[in-house]
């Protein structure tokens, strides 16, 4: 790969969901990938900011954030950025699964934020736009 390190932005106003998602994904989350650099985020106007900024390859955001959530933030940022980044988001309910179709992300993950399926689904994401950029 060409990429040193896979970017991240992490998106929720709960620290402890930034926490859980930080330990749940490590340094790495593949053999075949570059480490993590996880960059969190507590609020809508600093997403934007960072995604208008360029070079993430990733971002995660919580559809339960307040004021601005992440499923909302995901609709937007797909609908007015163009080459947006992947994006998967977390829901906390099953129901929400069509919400997240709705806005068009990339991949859904549940909470309780599982240590398995989560890195799982990163990985899956970071292959397909790593891949892109080489």
């Amino acid at each position: 790969m060409s990429h040193d390190t896979a970017k991240i932005l992490l998106y929720s106003d709960d620290r402890t969901t930034r926490e859980q998602v930080r330990l749940a994904l490590g340094r790495r989350v593949a053999a075949d990938l570059p480490e993590l650099e996880i960059y969190d985020v507590a609020t809508q106007p600093a997403v934007l900011a960072a995604v208008d900024a360029g070079g993430l390859d990733l971002l995660i955001l919580d559809a339960e954030a307040n004021p601005a959530g992440g499923l909302g933030l995901c609709k937007q940022l797909k609908d007015e950025v163009p080459d947006c980044p992947p994006i998967l988001v977390l829901i906390i309910r099953v129901a929400d699964s069509w919400l997240a179709t709705w806005s068009r992300a990339d991949a859904v993950s549940m909470y309780p934020v599982d240590p398995v399926r989560l890195p799982g689904a990163v990985a899956d994401l970071l292959r397909a736009r790593l891949s892109q950029a080489v």
